[in-house]
């Protein structure tokens, strides 16, 4: 009987594999129908069920305004996969037992895998903070980048990023300081896309900022904790948000004690934010 059920298994992986709709055609559908869920989940008109200290129920009603819409995501997260491929990460966030998932995944030869709607929530950002963000998930977009870490990104990758940046920016008007790494969201637990990423490309490009050539002296009040928290970075570990802050915009060095360089860089980034 157990053999059955192996040939039987094999037969489903053939079918699917071979299918005219592509290897995912099943995941595609379990996307479509939670999809579907969400639809009737929004649509649903029920008023709030409110008690107030003594059990009594307060009066309630579902009144439609005609003044909405869909939420936008006002942030980009880019991340590498840390993987050996880009099979592997498209394997990865089409198992139910990773839960994780990116919006888009951009393989080495530039193609680009749109993978959630924009408008939908990918968990892609995990724990961390940025400025008083907590849940970036539900605010932003997740890029993975086909990458395992020890490697340069491709041109090809990079030319693919620039490209769908730019029509994101457009499309939810995203502000350029709102283009960040998973490192500086959660600098205690990720370093992605670390030290080989080029930040300085992206910001020639208006994604994100960087340095400029001349860079001046820092005050001698010039408190390094407070700008880092300024820009953005959680600091209830200071050591890691300053990796962090160093592998998004000095990369020659990621050690978490700060140089002259480093300040002067730091005084300068912190400006602009």
């Amino acid at each position: 009987m157990k053999l059955i059920y192996f040939y039987a298994f094999l037969i489903l992986l053939t079918v699917s594999a071979c299918s005219p709709k592509g290897p995912y055609a099943i995941t595609n559908k379990v996307y479509k129908d939670k999809t579907k869920g969400f639809t009737e989940t929004i649509k649903q008109e029920l008023p709030a069920a409110l008690t107030d200290s003594t059990g009594a129920a307060i009066p309630s009603e579902f009144v439609g305004t005609v003044n909405f819409g869909i939420r936008r995501p006002n942030y980009v997260i880019i991340h590498f996969t840390a993987q050996d491929s880009v099979q592997q990460t498209l394997h990865t966030f089409t198992v139910t037992t990773t839960q994780t998932s990116a919006h888009y995944v951009i393989a080495k030869n530039g193609k680009v895998f749109h993978m959630v709607n924009d408008y939908l929530r990918a968990n892609h950002a995990g724990v961390g903070k940025w400025g008083s963000v907590t849940d970036m998930n539900s605010c932003s977009i997740g890029i993975e980048i086909d990458n395992n870490s020890k490697e340069p990104f491709t041109d090809a990758q990079i030319n693919s990023l620039l490209t769908l940046l730019a029509q994101l920016k457009k499309a939810y008007n995203i502000p350029q300081a709102n283009f960040i790494g998973h490192q500086d969201f959660a600098p205690k637990r990720k370093p992605d896309p670390g030290p080989l990423f080029p930040w300085k490309t992206l910001a020639i490009h208006g994604f994100g900022f960087w340095s400029d050539d001349i860079l001046e002296l820092p005050p001698e009040n010039f408190d390094y904790a407070i700008a880092l928290r300024l820009i953005g970075y959680d600091t209830s570990d200071i050591n890691a948000a300053i990796v962090a802050f160093k592998r998004h915009f000095v990369q020659t060095d990621v050690s978490p004690q700060l140089t002259q360089l480093d300040l002067n860089v730091l005084y300068n980034i912190y400006q602009k934010y």
